[in-house]
């Protein structure tokens, strides 16, 4: 049943579904949709150093993570509705900067903006389930909500490539503005304020200091971190080379993003299959499981590619091995965030900003470093895997050698 502020009766619980989903899908969109653009946008901004283009995501990823840090409790204290639109706003200025720069520094720039703004829809709309909806409920919302959300990033560079075909890479920018005002014009006349007057709280900088200092006090939480910042990383590695690789290597960027479109079809079964065995297997094994499966993967992929394959028996081998790289994200991610919350539900609004920021701003400068060394060939996307998964493995044999606190034991066993 719907708790605190009551729902609007002008919106179905289906209709909400959809405008959450649109919410949070604003990252996936304005991530995956840029992918087949980037050769374009290299020529006509950085000819001569065609891999500072990868700098367009990175800024994105990292301005995400910044804003991350205080949507949620900024939101907390002066709404949800204000704090996405202040959101929005964000988004749309960089968006129509970075359609109109004459440069890549200005690109990125706009893009950093861009993802500054992107974090308050993402995390403000969970925030907005929370406030709406409890217990198994909410649980079934959220479900609904990631169902929906996982068809963009499978879609999104399919929905590039078409825009682009229309009218150029610069249009795709102009649809990330679309995107955002049909959204949040959507929210504001469709849902009243979810967070009233009377239960919001002062937004007090001291509070994030006491959250941070309690948080890396406790050892599973300090290790879940860890763990998502590189798991964070090899998926923002990924995002950055899989689309020079698919061109500059193996000359298929004209079918890029149907290969992308069936990757991340594939693994929108990862969330179900976690769901599945987590409740019988728990979240350590599961994720130790599927890190350890990945970093034997990338082992043998690097032997392979040393031995000297033909192009077309290696382009498979990589496809594949991307696969299980994008599949690993539904096995882990989630588990993590559960093991890392598990002990801060007192603080869970701050926890959850902190974690999502510390993970995702480091990640992106790590993958920003790794896409720098592209040399036309997946060494430096293999070896840079390689590193991330090999020091995910001494904080998981400590996760798993923890004592587990007794609310832990419930939820995992």
């Amino acid at each position: 049943m719907p708790t605190g502020a009551p729902m609007s009766t002008r919106i179905s619980q289906y209709e909400f579904v959809a405008m959450m989903a649109m919410m949070v899908a604003t990252v996936a969109f304005s991530i995956d949709s840029m992918l087949p653009a980037m050769p374009e946008i290299a020529d006509d901004l950085s000819p001569d150093d065609p891999n500072n283009v990868q700098l367009i995501l990175s800024a994105f990823m990292v301005g995400m993570g910044l804003g991350t840090l205080f949507a949620g409790p900024l939101s907390d204290s002066f709404g949800r509705k204000t704090m996405i639109n202040l959101a929005a706003a964000l988004y749309v200025l960089g968006a129509a900067l970075a359609w109109s720069a004459p440069t890549l520094e200005l690109m990125i720039a706009a893009r950093l903006i861009q993802g500054i703004g992107a974090a308050g829809p993402r995390i403000i709309s969970l925030a907005i389930v929370r406030d709406l909806y409890s217990g198994r409920e909410m649980a079934r919302i959220v479900s609904f909500i990631m169902i929906v959300f996982t068809i963009i990033p499978a879609l999104a560079p399919l929905m590039g490539s078409g825009i682009m075909a229309l009218g150029g890479w610069r249009s795709i920018f102009l649809a990330f503005l679309m995107f955002s005002v049909v959204s949040v014009l959507w929210l504001n006349l469709r849902l009243d304020e979810p967070l009233p007057e009377d239960r919001r709280r002062a937004f007090r900088p001291a509070m994030f200091r006491s959250a941070v200092k309690e948080m890396f006090a406790i050892p599973m939480v300090r290790n879940s971190i860890y763990v998502q910042t590189m798991i964070f990383a090899v998926l923002f590695t990924s995002i950055s080379l899989i689309q020079p690789t698919f061109d500059l290597i193996f000359d298929k960027s004209d079918a890029f993003a149907l290969y992308f479109f069936v990757i991340g079809a594939f693994c929108m079964t990862s969330s179900m299959v976690n769901a599945t065995f987590v409740m019988k297997f728990g979240m350590r094994a599961i994720i130790s499981l599927s890190v350890m499966v990945t970093f034997g993967l990338t082992i043998l992929v690097l032997i392979l590619q040393l031995t000297g394959l033909s192009e077309n028996a290696y382009f498979w081998i990589y496809v594949l091995w991307q696969t299980a790289l994008f599949y690993q994200m539904g096995l882990t991610v989630g588990n993590l965030n559960a093991l890392g919350m598990e002990p801060l539900g007192h603080i869970a609004g701050f926890a959850a900003s902190i974690i999502g920021a510390i993970a995702t701003i480091i990640a992106g400068i790590v993958a920003t470093v790794i896409a720098q060394f592209f040399n036309e060939t997946t060494l430096p996307q293999i070896g840079g895997t390689l590193v991330l998964l090999g020091l995910c493995l001494p904080p998981l044999i400590r996760m798993r050698r923890l004592d587990r606190p007794k609310a832990e034991k419930t939820v995992e066993n």
